[in-house]
């Protein structure tokens, strides 16, 4: 009722306890039932989206966990939409190297279907390739892929996440306000606004309120 009165769009972020590759099959199950449940709750609480970090490798091929994660998602895309359930799922680019969530699987996902669009979190592209992507022209090659592959209506319609970060080699250890991180978000902002971007930025460091100020005086110079 707030959201409708102050015009706000509301997203969720679903449950950490997932992993749609999961060799248990009761693991695997109780996954999409999270995913369906959360998204459902979401959903009813007037959610225009919800994400998750939909898997991990589990040191299998990446093509092999491709297929279970899209296999398992068809599943879950086709139940909620036969309850009715009208949210955008969102698969979240992972921060991890062992997570599931490269950007083209992000965007094969998302052509294959319906009611799915990439959540992405520019921080973890920056974390899971080990410092890379954190330059104006890194950032455009992103948002030039979703827009090539799924069209400018994706780049109109985007759930996004920002934050400062720590990694190794390993990709993401933890969030870190962004005066404490490497991370070029004033890049990242002008990307953003070039590229004319729609859609939700979600603040995701730890101090969330001030870096979201950090980021909307940002975008208004730029």
């Amino acid at each position: 009722k707030t959201a409708k009165e102050e015009d706000i769009i509301l997203t969720s972020h679903g449950q950490y306890f997932v992993n749609l590759n999961a060799i248990d099959k009761k693991t695997l199950a109780m996954s999409k039932i999270n995913i369906i449940n959360g998204a459902t709750r979401a959903y009813e609480a007037g959610a225009w989206s919800i994400c998750y970090h939909a898997a991990y490798y589990m040191k299998m091929d990446k093509k092999v966990a491709f297929n279970n994660v899209l296999k398992a998602l068809k599943e879950i895309t086709k139940e909620l939409k036969d309850n009715g359930v009208d949210i955008w799922l969102r698969p979240e680019t992972g921060g991890k190297v062992s997570q599931f969530g490269e950007l083209d699987e992000m965007i094969k996902l998302s052509q294959e279907l319906d009611k799915v669009l990439p959540c992405i979190d520019f921080a973890h592209h920056h974390s899971r390739s080990n410092g890379k992507f954190n330059t104006y022209k890194e950032f455009s090659q992103i948002l030039e892929e979703i827009e090539k592959n799924l069209g400018k209506s994706a780049i109109q319609n985007m759930h996004c996440h920002i934050e400062g970060i720590k990694y190794s080699e390993k990709g993401e250890q933890n969030h870190l306000n962004f005066d404490e991180s490497d991370f070029n978000y004033l890049e990242l902002v002008k990307a953003l606004k070039d590229f004319k971007v729609k859609g939700v930025i979600t603040c995701e460091s730890p101090n969330i309120e001030e870096d979201a100020l950090v980021l909307k005086k940002a975008y208004s110079k730029c």
